[in-house]
């Protein structure tokens, strides 16, 4: 039996009280990401941590405190400064923040301010105004990162680079649905909302991006024993603290590695290959930074991955961005279907 929702709230909540808001500029703290919106009584899912965010005053906040666990859950705390969420204008129209406030899930505000922004944000939160903002949001986030070739930086730094602004092609769709913008799930959930809204003819063209479209159920499966060999060498190995760090630890084993090999085995193996890639990546950058030596001996797994997915060389990056780059009008279509047909955006 795993953990409720409603404790795993609490949970957090004891922790701001009693950690997070013991520091200096403290501003409030409050609930986001894919559990915000589920019902107290529901389990926890496997593979899923709840999201904190802490806000601070000023202008910049310090890196992520990451992944841990407390009382028997795992969270995952974020800095925020409040300059980025001090008007509901900002949240509104910030695709990836916005979510955050539609529902109350505020942990602690003391000046009553986030308060403020959460009444505000979810009073027009469905509003077609800010949802299209949101959405040209989204769009320009994986244009600009599309549109930036670095090929001075390692591999490992490059595949990231193309592919977490590939990614956001999923997030579109799902800020046009009113859906949280899932981070490793973003392709399962942005498959569940074209089938709901019609056009699941659409779902092979946004697979293609990533090119994963192809993949076999065994071939997914056969990358994330890859993966899992170079996590636990990259775990063992890492001293250098990096934004992602705590994704890769013994504690965040079973979200990359058990909750991977569920989504395979469940036939949604074309969609984990997304988050596959994406920790393959960073666990080549912790090994860089600390365990040069292993670069090499685990280099042939991550390199069949990227062969499948298309990737061999500088050229193929820029070749699939500038596809993806084309292809960022068809989806701005596909978004504004959605927004048509979804009977819960007003005006």
């Amino acid at each position: 039996m795993g953990m409720r929702i409603g404790d795993a709230r609490r949970l957090a909540a004891e922790w701001v009280r009693e950690q997070g808001a013991s520091g200096e500029g403290f501003v409030g703290a409050y609930l986001g990401g894919s559990t915000a919106s589920m019902p107290e009584e529901a389990e926890l899912p496997a593979g899923s941590d709840i999201d904190v965010f802490v806000v601070l005053e000023g202008e910049a906040a310090p890196p992520k405190l990451g992944k841990f666990i407390y009382g028997g859950a795992l969270l995952e705390v974020t800095y925020l400064p409040w300059s980025e969420l001090d008007s509901a204008e900002k949240v509104l129209g910030s695709y990836h923040l916005a979510g955050g406030f539609r529902h109350d899930r505020i942990l602690a505000d003391p000046s009553g301010r986030l308060g403020i922004i959460q009444r505000e944000t979810a009073r027009s939160f469905q509003d077609r105004f800010w949802v299209e903002r949101r959405c040209r949001d989204a769009l320009q986030r994986a244009k600009d990162g599309l549109s930036r070739a670095e090929p001075e930086l390692p591999w490992h730094d490059r595949v990231t680079a193309w592919l977490f602004p590939t990614g956001v092609a999923a997030h579109v769709i799902l800020t046009a649905a009113l859906r949280n913008p899932t981070i490793r799930l973003r392709y399962l959930a942005a498959r569940g909302v074209l089938e709901q809204y019609g056009l699941s003819g659409c779902y092979d063209e946004l697979l293609q991006q990533l090119g994963s479209a192809k993949l076999r159920q065994a071939r997914v499966e056969h990358h994330l024993a890859g993966l899992s060999r170079t996590f636990d060498a990259a775990a063992a190995a890492a001293r250098t603290p990096f934004f992602f760090s705590s994704d890769i630890t013994p504690e965040a084993r079973p979200i990359a590695i058990q909750a991977s090999l569920e989504l395979i085995r469940s036939g949604n193996h074309r969609e984990a290959s997304f988050w596959i890639a994406a920790t393959y990546a960073r666990c080549r950058k912790i090994l860089y930074a600390d365990a040069p030596e292993l670069l090499k001996p685990l280099a042939p797994d991550f390199d069949e991955l990227m062969d499948d997915l298309g990737i061999r060389s500088q050229a193929d990056l820029e070749r699939r961005a500038q596809r993806t780059l084309a292809y960022l009008p068809r989806l701005e279509e596909i978004a504004a279907t959605i927004m048509e047909r979804n009977p819960d955006i007003s005006g």
